[in-house]
């Protein structure tokens, strides 16, 4: 790959030295989060993201680079290849352009064309094409034959030679590709007798939107609704228009034969350069819609893996249910499972007497620090039954969406084995309270319910996406080498399934690990994937505190150096600001470790092992529990569960999530909803209008707001307002709601 780091680096506008280091690291089998960590003195620092496109662009380019070797080869095989075709394949630099070239050439099924010249009526065709004023008619019939039966058959094949002509010119599908890219536009309909069945579709009956503006959210919809035959769809520009780009190219007069050679241009555009089109660019917007969706996926799961962590805590966690009763489990500080319990305390089975004896028994015997209850089917209901008993600890909503995927999944089987599903939901909803990183990284990312049409996106981009940003997040936050799962050292730099696997079994063998050159001892982690891992595995009271940091061991001998020239030691170092002021950083510099290190090295040491993410905060919703008590014009507090492009959707504390568009976020144009808000970001909202038998509900936070230029902050509380009935639209700013219910709640 290092072939490709001067056009890399003219593409991408990055040094060519940091381009060629990175491509050799990663030719060397390093890994982004690696490279992106603890090579910046190679790399310039460059981050995880320039990584990641300077890697996807050398791999592009190689493809090219292939495929214009094996044109090249093709047609000189052929026998056809010339000093102008070459010239024209050396400056081609799109792959469509390529392709273009290499039409002609390429081996296709029999085409009419084809017959018409092995029928010998190639001749003809450039008799047409040459327009002069003799009769097409009469040249036509010196080529009647037992198989052209009439002058007609003989200028139909004629003008399927010339067809065939203006289909494969370079130029002629330059123009068209340019035609459509600028003016063209997607457009749908509703098929016969379709009108009942597509009715989500109904937006889309009669649709139109030109190419260049239409956002990946439509697009999507329309080609799911193409794709299951509610739609019809076409993507074209005006046909006169594309026509005027065409024909000055072949019509050179204005006679009979000119007039056969109009014929055969509209003919090649309408029945091949048009459906060429159409399907290229089907696919390109399909194409560009899928990594659109993609991203905003990627980035709403990087915000879900890296919430807000209550830590190790003692926790109740509740799988709330109606008829079935609610699943109650303890779990201690280490997310292990202590007992089980079931309760009823919904509908006509209820035993709440039983039901509150068993909760305040368990919260003594297990010492209980919180409650963790699904956000699903009854979690408001068994909130407010909980918070009811005063115990006096605080109570968590958590999302569960993916946790029925996980308790009937091998990885659920084999953690517990003897509990059954309903058990193993439990777990999951209490360990995503304690860690939602540890915890989520065991189901796939696409049951999470965090995108946009997942489903219908390309599914290999898509896993590989959401697996680079799991792997990302787990970099950044670190493991716990000592309590981290399988599952979530399988994500960490360098180790993957099979090694995680046994570290684990090795770990059990030895009780724990001490200290990260005991990783070494691990069947078949050697040296290489050592280096890769070792930074980003922490041990907690180890034998030598910089384990416990992200400082990776291949810098403890600058460390020790430090420490020596201060007059101290390495542990009396970490933490302490005084003497890490003193530390003249350019002293450390040397061929070997250069200055992004040590300013990195000097920041961790400040803060060893610092968690990236910030502390989990208490919410609390109104008392509203169904959609049918939900009224427009209601304003209250409710938490950020998903975003798309086209908007957020925020749950308010029923069970249909409200969607705020794009439009009523904030005073300000946005483009992109992640501009003002993030996942699980509390927001107040104001109702504007509630659908009950489509179950929509449509919300604002621009209009709790004051009008300007003020935005929503992220990252900020919802403060502790009593939000124990909806509140009046009277003065409710965001930032004055958020302030109070901090207060509230506390920091």
């Amino acid at each position: 790959m290092l072939e490709f780091a001067p056009s890399v680096s003219a593409k991408l506008n990055l040094r060519q030295q940091d381009v060629a280091s990175v491509l050799e690291l990663l030719a060397e089998g390093a890994t982004i989060p690696f490279i992106a960590r603890y090579r910046k003195d190679k790399t310039g620092a460059l981050d995880e993201v320039q990584i990641q496109n300077i890697q996807e662009e050398a791999k592009f380019q190689k493809e090219f680079s292939e495929r214009k070797t094996f044109i090249e080869k093709t047609i000189t095989e052929q026998g056809k290849m010339t000093d102008a075709l070459q010239a024209k394949i050396d400056t081609a630099t799109t792959l469509h352009q390529l392709e273009d070239i290499y039409l002609p050439y390429k081996p296709k099924r029999k085409t009419k064309a084809q017959t018409a010249r092995e029928n010998g009526l190639e001749p003809l065709a450039l008799f047409l094409l040459e327009q002069n004023n003799a009769s097409p008619i009469e040249e036509a019939k010196s080529y009647v034959t037992d198989i052209i039966k009439s002058p007609e058959d003989a200028l139909q094949g004629a003008r399927d030679i010339i067809a065939e002509l203006v289909n494969e010119d370079a130029e002629v599908r330059a123009k068209m590709r340019y035609l459509f890219e600028h003016t063209a536009t997607v457009q749908s309909k509703v098929l016969a007798d379709k009108e009942m069945e597509g009715v989500k579709y109904k937006d889309y009956f009669e649709f139109s939107e030109p190419v260049s503006k239409i956002p990946s959210h439509r697009m999507l919809a329309i080609m799911r609704g193409f794709m299951e035959g509610m739609l019809r769809m076409e993507i074209a520009p005006v046909e006169e228009v594309a026509l005027e780009k065409i024909e000055p190219l072949y019509v050179k007069a204005s006679n009979e034969a000119s007039e056969h050679v109009k014929k055969a241009v509209k003919d090649a555009y309408r029945r091949m350069l048009q459906p060429s089109l159409e399907s290229e660019f089907r696919m390109s917007l399909k194409t560009k819609a899928d990594e659109e969706a993609i991203n905003v996926f990627s980035e709403n799961l990087r915000q879900l893996l890296l919430s807000s962590p209550l830590g190790s805590k003692r926790i109740l966690a509740i799988d709330p249910g109606y008829r079935t009763g609610c699943k109650v489990v303890c779990l201690d500080e280490k997310g292990e499972l202590k007992k089980t319990e079931l309760i009823y305390i919904h509908e006509k089975n209820f035993k709440l007497a039983d039901a509150e004896h068993k909760i305040r028994t368990l919260v003594q015997e297990y010492n209980i620090q919180a409650f963790a209850i699904g956000d699903g089917t009854a979690g408001r209901e068994t909130e407010q039954f909980i918070k009811g008993l005063k115990l006096n600890l605080p109570v968590f909503l958590v999302n569960e969406d993916g946790a029925s995927i996980y308790s009937a999944s091998e990885i659920a089987r084999d953690e517990f084995p003897e509990q059954d599903i309903t058990v193993r939901g439990s777990v999951s909803i209490g360990r995503r309270l304690m860690d939602p990183l540890a915890e989520l990284v065991k189901i796939d990312p696409k049951s999470i319910g965090v995108g946009q049409y997942q489903h219908d996106v390309n599914q290999v981009r898509l896993k590989d996406r959401l697996d680079q940003t799991v792997e990302s997040c787990v970099n950044l936050v670190g493991v716990n080498l000592n309590t981290a799962s399988k599952h979530l050292l399988s994500y960490v730099s360098g180790i993957g399934p099979s090694i995680a696997e046994n570290i684990v079994t090795y770990r059990n063998e030895i009780g724990r690990f001490k200290n990260r050159k005991q990783l070494l001892k691990v069947p078949r982690l050697g040296n290489k994937a050592y280096e890769q891992c070792a930074g980003f595995l922490r041990i907690k009271e180890g034998d030598n505190p910089l384990d416990e940091s992200a400082v990776h061991p291949e810098s403890y001998a600058v460390i020790e150096q430090m420490a020596k020239d201060l007059n101290t030691d390495v542990k009396s170092l970490i933490g302490n600001e005084t003497l890490l002021k003193n530390i003249v950083a350019n002293q450390y510099v040397s061929e070997t470790i250069g200055a992004h290190s040590i300013q990195d090295i000097i920041k961790e040491l400040k803060k060893p092992g610092l968690d990236p993410r910030s502390e989990v905060q208490a919410f609390e919703f109104a008392a509203i529990y169904s959609i049918e008590d939900v009224s427009a014009g209601m304003v209250v507090p409710g938490i950020v569960t998903n975003i798309t492009r086209f908007g957020a959707f925020v749950d308010i504390g029923v069970k249909q999530d409200g969607l705020v568009h794009i439009s009523e976020i904030s005073h300000t144009y946005i483009t992109d909803p992640n501009e003002v808000l993030k996942l699980n970001q509390p927001v107040m909202v104001k109702v504007t209008e509630v659908d009950i038998a489509r179950k929509r509900i449509a919300l604002s936070i621009k209009e709790t707001q004051e009008a300007g230029p003020r935005k929503a902050k992220t990252q900020q509380q919802p403060s502790r307002k009593d939000f124990s009935k909806p509140q009046p639209e009277k003065e409710v700013s965001i930032n004055d709601a958020l302030s109070a219910l901090k207060k509230k709640f506390g920091k």
